[in-house]
Formats: C-alpha cells, structure tokens, sequence
C-alpha cells in the first residue's frame, strides 16, 4: 500500500476557500448554491461565509486610516497636551518629559483652549518632541500596514510592531489615573468605572486583535509568494 501523501493547499486562504466547495459535492456534487435544501437562511450564511476576504480588507483599511489619521493628529498641540498624563505615568515613556508626575495636573490644556503658560510649561517639559516623535511612529506602522498588496513581509512586521505598541497603551490602564473616575462624591469611581480617557484607552483591546489577524493574512500572503 503506497503511502498517501498529505494535501497541502498553496495557501490557507485556499483551504477556507475549498470549504465551500466541499459542501457543494455533498448532495452528488450538486452546487450548493443550486440545491433545494439551501434556502431562505442557509442561503444567507452560505453567501455571508463569502465575505471573509472582504472583511479581511475593510479590516486592514481601517487600521491604515486609524493610524494615519491619529498619528497626524500627534502634530497638533491640543492632542499633544491630552497623552501627557498617559506617557508621564507610564514606565514606558516617563522618562521622554523632563517634569515628573503630577505636576503636569495644574498645566493641562482643554481641547481647543489656549492658556500661554501652559503652554510654556508643556515646551519646557518637552511635550511636542515626544507627541511629533510618536506620531512618526504611529504614521510608519499604517504605512507599513498598508504595503500589505505589494510588499506583504512588510505589512506583517508593521502588524507586529502595532501589536507590542498595542499592548503598551493598554498598559495605561494601570498606570494612568485618569484612566479611572475618580472619588468626586459618586459611589461609581475607581475600578471598573472608566472615564473617557480609559474608554479610549481600552478600545484598543480591538485594534491588538485587528493587528494579529492582519499580521497572519500578510505573513499568509508572503509565504504564499515565496512558494
């Protein structure tokens, strides 16, 4: 008895591909989509099953455009001033601002507010070096993300790096205190009331699961190439 070689399809993708076609032969090879008994509900999850490539690309699309458009957004001195209590609390950035926490509570600016000498503080706590680096960065990784047609190995390293930097700014969420309502006379503070600062913070409990997936399709795709 020879030995039966393994099937390897060219790609994963593929083999999800196939999935469907696999239920077509199981009424004699009758197409699915063809058969008596695929209606009305059926019907709809055989075509919903259809979308995962376009999922997939609306997926990536929207980290480019995230990232684009938050890390842009770093070169604006009100953005600037709001990720002060994120970075000068964290063990991962405290060290890039020259004045120590909580020092920076009497010298934040409101969105769209303009007060000179809170500004002048943010200057000599070198605030917008560190808001410009960081939008650098954060603009790279959409970038690199959005090379995935092209450039798929490129696209992968861009996912991983935004799935560490993912991981750091949940880290916030310990470390921030803003990051919690605080014990103003309402029973809700502390943990698990978030504020709107820790709202934002935790949604990108989405974006590391959006990372991971894009960073498998473009490793997918690049091993596919080389094959």
């Amino acid at each position: 008895m020879s030995p039966i070689a393994p099937v390897i399809p060219e790609d994963v993708d593929a083999a999800t591909d196939s999935t469907l076609s696999q239920l077509e032969v199981k009424l004699g090879r009758v197409p699915i989509r063809h058969s008596p008994d695929v209606v009305g509900v059926k019907r709809a999850y055989f075509w919903a099953a259809r979308l995962d490539r376009l999922g997939m690309g609306l997926l990536r699309l929207g980290l480019v455009i995230v990232l684009l458009w938050i890390g842009g957004l770093k070169f604006a001195s009100y953005e600037a001033d709001g990720i002060v209590p994120l970075v000068a609390n964290s063990p991962f950035g405290s060290f890039l601002y020259h004045h120590r926490p909580p020092e920076y509570r009497h010298y934040m600016n409101k969105e769209g507010e303009v007060v000179p000498a809170n500004q002048q503080w943010q200057k000599s706590n070198g605030t917008y070096p560190v808001s410009y680096g960081l939008g650098v960065i954060i603009v790279g990784l959409g970038l690199l993300i959005a090379l995935h047609p092209v450039l798929p190995q490129f696209s992968a390293v861009g996912s991983l790096l935004l799935i560490g930097m993912c991981f750091v700014t949940l880290s916030f969420l310990v470390t921030t205190p803003e990051g919690w309502v605080p014990a103003l006379g309402d029973v809700h503070h502390g943990f698990p009331f978030l504020s709107g600062v820790g709202r934002l913070i935790v949604k990108d409990a989405i974006m590391l699961g959006a990372a991971v997936t894009t960073l498998a399709d473009s490793a997918k795709a690049y091993v596919k190439r080389r094959a």
